[in-house]
């Protein structure tokens, strides 16, 4: 069975505009323990993303920067998937950019996200999943 993105993806993500102030966009992120925002229009077309990454650099200069907004710091384009492309090409693009997270979007709106630990679980799900399939069979 060939999995798609829409599948595994998490549904309810949480988006930002380009306008969020930086600081909220961090709070944000440690509040969800998210890893990476999307940034999106208002009618949620993808137009980037922000990870901790991107604002790694406000450490050493947060008194010059703390009054930015996400349009400042994120990384756009941000690589991302259609829901109905195949789980694996997501899985390959996370291992080859070291990246953690990567957006889904349908015709251009973003609809979910799938991190590294969604997969994880997914790979648990079908390894437990084909357990119980050989105990059955062998009963």
């Amino acid at each position: 069975m060939m999995l798609k993105a829409k599948e595994v993806m998490t549904k309810n993500v949480i988006c930002i505009g380009r306008d969020t102030p930086i600081i909220e966009a961090i709070k944000l992120m440690a509040d969800n323990n998210v890893t990476g925002i999307p940034v999106v229009e208002d009618d949620m077309t993808l137009i980037g993303i922000l990870s901790e990454q991107d604002v790694l650099r406000l450490f050493h200069t947060f008194d010059d920067e703390k009054d930015r907004t996400a349009n400042d710091f994120m990384t756009q384009p941000a690589i991302h998937f259609e829901e109905n492309e195949r789980l694996l090409d997501v899985c390959y693009c996370l291992r080859d950019n070291s990246i953690r997270r990567v957006p889904v979007t349908s015709d251009g709106k973003v609809v979910g996200v799938i991190s590294r630990s969604d997969i994880i679980k997914c790979i648990l799900q079908q390894s437990e999943h084909s357990a119980a399939q050989t105990a059955a069979e062998s009963a």
